[in-house]
């Protein structure tokens, strides 16, 4: 009997050991995004801003440890394949994110949802997977790439321009961000120009722009690409005469580098550093005291991911192992956006408010975005009825 006795407290002992072991394992997140090339700006305030929210979170999401390991895709869908496949295979990620670029998400998004791995994307938002593409296991933190641009079309056409004049990049999100524009824009589009991702000469374009004598002229060029058209359209002398709009083109990968230069251009955006709740003054403060820079709106998505992941693995205490639980936690999160109102539409993008932010001079006189208010209020995207999830 005594023999009995003490077995029995041995396995209890081990069974408990082995209760801590398991709740003491980090939950293993793999980041993928751009890091690196004239476009990995944009890569480095998402990885940055997360790692804050991790830091902000004391190393733990609802608990459990986090272990975040980083892959740079380069901008290259196959080198993005590699590397989710390496997250997936070797590292044995429960969740990813990030992913910047359209180009990108659209090779890796089948290899990790189909993998069973969770995917939320905290950047790109190409339109083919947001309506009949869209999956379960895919949340975006971000929007739809249409979004961003139907906002400065309704802009447009509540300032009464009658002419305007469209350049982007041709790719996946250039011809997302015509599409989106043109879905809210009432007037007439005198053209739309599409030019080769990452060209750094817009001379010819922009002397045909002039010549077309729009009301205003409507850009997409994220990264160097913006700083490259935004510095020649100045030098051309349009920038204060012929309203220069535009979205992920002037924003805070692009604004340190352009400065006053890019004083007056209006862009549309799901964010601003100066929305003014708590949360956003908090990361804000942070994110420039820790990098020495205003965070973009990239910054803002990739931070709001991990509140989003620990409001989740709080719902599952702090486990990731079980995919459907997972999931149905993310899916009912909730947590407080540094971009305000936020919520999960049934495709699993965001119901968000998108607003007219300038670029203006500070109280400090140095070149800063300033929030204009709201285009669209709680605005959901023009595809989710596509998607099979309700």
């Amino acid at each position: 009997m005594k023999f009995k006795l003490n077995r029995m407290i041995v396995l209890l002992g081990l069974a408990a050991c082995g209760l801590s072991v398991h709740a003491q394992q980090a939950v293993k997140i793999g980041f993928l995004g751009t890091l690196s090339g004239p476009a990995g700006a944009l890569g480095q305030d998402q990885y940055d801003a997360f790692m804050l929210g991790v830091e902000h979170l004391n190393g733990k999401f609802g608990g459990a440890t986090v272990q975040v390991i980083k892959e740079d895709d380069q901008l290259k869908p196959d080198v993005g394949v590699q590397m989710a496949q390496k997250l997936i295979e070797k590292d044995k990620v429960a969740i990813i994110t990030g992913v910047t670029f359209s180009n990108v998400m659209m090779a890796v998004h089948k290899p990790i949802t189909e993998a069973g791995v969770v995917l939320v994307g905290s950047n790109a938002g190409p339109t083919p997977l947001t309506g009949k593409g869209c999956s379960p296991m895919f949340f975006s933190t971000s929007w739809n790439n249409d979004s961003l641009h139907e906002s400065m079309g309704q802009y447009a056409t509540d300032s009464g321009y009658k002419k305007v004049y469209m350049m982007a990049p041709n790719y996946q999100a250039g011809k997302d961000a015509i599409s989106g524009f043109k879905r809210f824009y009432k007037g007439q589009v005198i053209d739309e120009v599409m030019t080769q991702v990452n060209q750094p000469d817009y001379s010819a374009e922009i002397a045909q722009l002039q010549a077309a004598k729009p009301d205003a002229v409507y850009v997409f060029y994220p990264g160097g690409m913006g700083v490259n058209f935004v510095k020649q359209y100045q030098q051309a002398g349009l920038l204060g005469k012929v309203p220069l709009l535009s979205t992920s083109t002037v924003d805070g990968t692009t604004l340190p580098a352009l400065k006053e230069i890019a004083v007056g251009v209006v862009t549309g955006s799901p964010y601003s550093p100066d929305i003014d709740n708590p949360q956003n003054k908090k990361f804000v403060e942070d994110f420039k005291k820790k990098y020495n820079r205003v965070p973009s709106l990239y910054a803002a998505q990739s931070y709001d991911a991990a509140m989003l992941l620990n409001a989740a693995l709080t719902k599952t205490g702090g486990k990731a192992d079980d995919k459907e639980a997972l999931r149905a936690a993310i899916k009912s999160a909730e947590f407080k956006s540094v971009a305000g109102p936020f919520k999960f539409n049934t495709n699993q993008f965001p119901v968000r408010n998108y607003y007219r932010v300038d670029v203006a001079k500070d109280a400090s006189g140095q070149a800063a975005f300033v929030n204009k208010g709201v285009v669209l209020k709680d605005h959901a995207d023009a595809y989710f009825k596509d998607c099979a999830m309700k």
